[in-house]
């Protein structure tokens, strides 16, 4: 009798839990917005911007600012696949996870590569962007003529805080590995004022910024000669919480509908949109 209702129990209690993590879901069918979260400074995937245009978004709580770029583009497709009016928060890199897990937005589509680390505390959709990792140099200095991860012996490189670019710096042999920075509009100033050689970059952020920098060029490097990196280093997902498997589902059928002639097209739109000098 006893074992009947400790069976009985785990059976309930089973059936209850699934019942409140159905629930705990983003509801497809009652939802009438989806709510991302970017930085709104990652050129050329998000950035804000005074202008508005077709492919602008307003930013939530900033008034007269709105959101561009590749992210934005790809988070309206998403949207109107869902049936859902697209609603657009900017938010620190780092502050980006835990307002999603906070319930303060429903995705992330940021530029983020699906880490291992990441996805212990977030779900993540398939490829929406695929690119490399390269060195963003001045024109003029030392390692311009760089062609392999060993010309940067004793060079001074610095990337973001919290991104994986950080974690490359250490494949590079005697390297000086500089204290992080907090965003590109920072590493851009560090090799300004020559406080660093180099950082580390997408290929599409590098690309905006030498777009807009003329003193800068990208170091680009042949088979072997660059960092050993897996897919979660060149590819870029969207993110949310654990619990939106639904939403997971949604999100990666809407991704499916959208070429990678579509991509790259709606990436080169972005670089010729970004804000120059």
């Amino acid at each position: 009798m006893k074992r009947f209702s400790l069976v009985l129990f785990v059976l309930l209690f089973g059936v209850t839990l699934f019942a409140c993590q159905g629930e705990d879901q983003f509801d497809l069918e009652s939802e009438t917005e989806i709510v991302v979260g970017l930085e709104a400074a990652y050129a050329p995937f998000n950035w804000a911007t005074p202008e508005e245009n077709e492919f602008t978004v307003s930013l939530s709580g900033q008034a007269g600012f709105y959101a561009d770029g590749y992210d934005v583009v790809m988070a309206q497709r998403i949207a109107d696949a869902l049936g859902l009016t697209l609603v657009i928060k900017a938010y620190s890199w780092d502050g980006l996870i835990p307002a999603l897990n906070a319930g303060e937005i429903d995705l992330i589509i940021a530029g983020m590569s699906p880490t291992a680390e990441r996805a212990l505390t977030v779900n993540f959709s398939e490829e929406y962007y695929r690119s490399e990792q390269v060195m963003v140099v001045r024109t003029d200095g030392n390692y311009a003529n760089a062609t392999s991860l060993d010309d940067f012996n004793g060079a001074r490189v610095v990337a973001q805080a919290g991104t994986l670019q950080d974690d490359l710096i250490d494949q590079i042999t005697g390297v000086i590995h500089q204290e992080t920075l907090n965003s590109y509009s920072d590493l851009v100033n560090a090799l300004s004022y020559e406080t660093s050689d180099a950082f580390v970059a997408e290929l599409p952020v590098a690309t905006g910024i030498v777009q807009t920098n003329s003193q800068f060029s990208i170091i680009q490097f042949g088979e072997g000669l660059g960092f050993t990196v897996s897919d979660e280093d060149i590819v870029v997902s969207v993110a949310m919480r654990l619990e939106d498997l639904n939403l997971l589902d949604a999100v990666n059928a809407a991704l499916s509908t959208i070429s990678n002639a579509e991509r790259q097209q709606i990436m080169q739109n972005a670089l010729s949109r970004q804000p120059q000098e």
